[in-house]
């Protein structure tokens, strides 16, 4: 597969869009970013790792008359795969059956995946394109997770054009429930060892008489 050289300016910075950076005094400055930057047209280890361990993303779609939509995707780390350097895959999992993203994709193939790690405060905007594909339960089976709940009625294929990074700023900074359970249980546990250790130390006579002051 031949890789695009399309970076993810070329694609955001629309006309309108560079005349608003004109306007507000941010165009020379994405000007010389463009200039110097390495286009982010591929996957690599890094983006790969990041996706690997997502939990969730959002997905936006678009209407042939350009009505966006924005729906959230969720699962299990590595419910995302990365097919290859071009192309990511998930299970569509069945839900409320509006069908919006599917019926925007039918007639709109561009999308955008946006993923957010809150707990690092980092968040990776994607473009490109993506298809539904109905029927291939060989791919579907393969994009499911292994134990986990749900039913898939089909496959979305997204095809990366490019990618980019954004500052943490303005990011809550939020962690799952079962990393508070495990860091309340670790606490819990050392908290158990420290009485045990105190009531040792309390009975143990030499380290009595050794904790006693001297008086002359």
């Amino acid at each position: 597969m031949t890789t695009p050289t399309t970076s993810w300016m070329d694609i955001a910075f629309t006309p309108a869009v560079k005349a608003a950076q004109t306007r507000r005094g941010s165009r020379e400055g994405y000007a010389r970013v463009a200039s110097k930057s390495t286009t982010r047209t591929a996957i690599d280890a890094g983006l790969g790792d990041f996706i690997a361990h997502a939990r969730s993303f959002y997905l936006a779609t678009a209407s042939s008359k350009g009505q966006p939509y924005i729906q959230h995707r969720g699962g299990p780390p590595g419910f995302l795969r990365v097919l290859d350097k071009q192309t990511l895959a998930f299970a569509d999992f069945s839900g409320n059956r509006q069908y919006i993203s599917t019926g925007n994709l039918d007639e709109n193939p561009n999308a955008m995946i946006f993923i957010m790690d809150y707990r690092t405060k980092h968040r990776v905007k994607i473009w490109g394109t993506a298809k539904v594909v109905e029927g291939d339960e060989a791919l579907i089976e393969t994009l499911m997770p292994d134990n986990y709940v749900a039913r898939a009625e089909a496959a979305i294929v997204f095809t990366v054009a490019s990618w980019d990074t954004n500052c943490p700023q303005h990011i809550p900074l939020m962690v799952f429930a079962e990393d508070v359970e495990t860091l309340a249980e670790r606490v819990t546990a050392l908290e158990a060892e420290n009485a045990r250790l105190r009531a040792r130390h309390a009975n143990d006579p030499i380290a009595t008489t050794s904790n006693m002051r001297i008086e002359t």
